[in-house]
């Protein structure tokens, strides 16, 4: 009888001892967070033995116990994970189990080319770059079966990931993020718009988005260009001109680019160019799709960051002589 109570004394000892570890932080004070990855397939021996291996201060035997004893030894996610500071045993474990994997964060700017965001997420050291070497369109046949040119189909954002995910993860989630945008503003754009499709749609805030860096003016850019359409003008927007000269801009547009036909110059071509020029914003698309109610057909740059707009061309030269030619 004395040894039985001895053997459940020493077991409640134990047991306290093991809740009172499990609920410690595994990193003390100071300790800097700490990476390990889970290989798949991996045995809970095995994922305990990579933990230990990659510097967790942690009792990798106790930690499969620990694991056993939650009833988690087999579902624990092969991945990449960050023990930060105040993480426990037992939180621990619930990672393990949950999958809440390192995290990384890709930026993608409003106003970026296609180019430009492919060249961010090339460079990218937390994505596995399983679209290296593709061409735009064998990229696309991965992520789209409706469109084949990239340009203006990915929504600009900060995207969260799993370090070591795909980066057609980020493609695939950019893309059907900016299809649920231009569909909502599509069904809620001012029915008389001068679009076809929402594509089109898209192509306009493209322009919006390159034409000015001031929000509350956009709704006015897009009026200007929708005024236009409607009239059968030519849009005569410079950044359609830049982007129709790929490589060959160098930073400045000179008369012989604005009269040298791209598909994209709309100093040469009516209507809109073919493709989006860059990635729109909300509020590009929004602006596309509900422009200001005005009769201007023009604008220039007032020097302080707005515009001036005019509704006729004499308007418009006064504007540019007050503005630009300082008369």
């Amino acid at each position: 009888m004395k040894k039985l109570f001895t053997l459940i004394v020493l077991l409640a000892i134990a047991a306290a001892a093991g809740f009172f570890w499990a609920q410690k932080p595994i990193l003390s004070s100071g300790q800097p967070s700490i990476e390990f990855t889970i290989a798949p397939g991996s045995s809970l021996r095995s994922s305990m033995q990579q933990i230990e291996n990659a510097g967790v201060p942690v009792n990798p035997m106790m930690l499969g116990v620990l694991a056993q004893l939650t009833g988690n030894s087999t579902r624990l996610k092969a991945g990449t994970y960050e023990l930060k500071q105040g993480v426990t045993p037992l939180r621990l474990v619930k990672q393990l189990v949950r999958g809440e994997f390192a995290q990384e964060a890709l930026v993608i700017i409003e106003g970026w080319t296609f180019a430009q965001m492919r060249q961010e997420i090339d460079a990218h050291p937390g994505l596995k770059h399983e679209t290296a070497g593709l061409t735009d369109r064998e990229l696309m046949a991965k992520i789209s079966s409706e469109y084949t040119m990239p340009e203006g189909l990915f929504y600009p954002d900060t995207y969260m990931f799993a370090k070591n995910s795909s980066d057609l993860q980020i493609y695939r989630q950019a893309h059907k993020l900016m299809l649920k945008k231009l569909d909502a503003a599509w069904q809620q754009r001012d029915p008389t718009l001068p679009y076809a499709t929402p594509y089109q749609a898209l192509t306009m805030a493209s322009i919006v988005e390159k034409e000015t860096g001031k929000k509350s003016e956009r709704p006015m850019i897009a009026a200007v260009f929708v005024n236009r359409l409607r009239q059968g003008m030519l849009l005569q927007t410079d950044p359609t001109v830049i982007y129709g000269m790929g490589l060959n801009f160098k930073g400045n547009i000179r008369k012989r680019d604005l009269l040298t036909d791209t598909p994209h110059n709309t100093y040469t071509r009516v209507g809109l160019p073919p493709t989006p020029i860059a990635l729109p914003g909300e509020e590009s698309l929004h602006a596309a799709l509900n422009p200001a109610k005005s009769d201007a057909l023009y604008f220039v740059a007032r020097g302080d960051g707005s515009s001036q707009f005019s509704a006729t061309l004499d308007e418009h030269n006064n504007a540019v002589n007050k503005y630009q030619r300082n008369r």
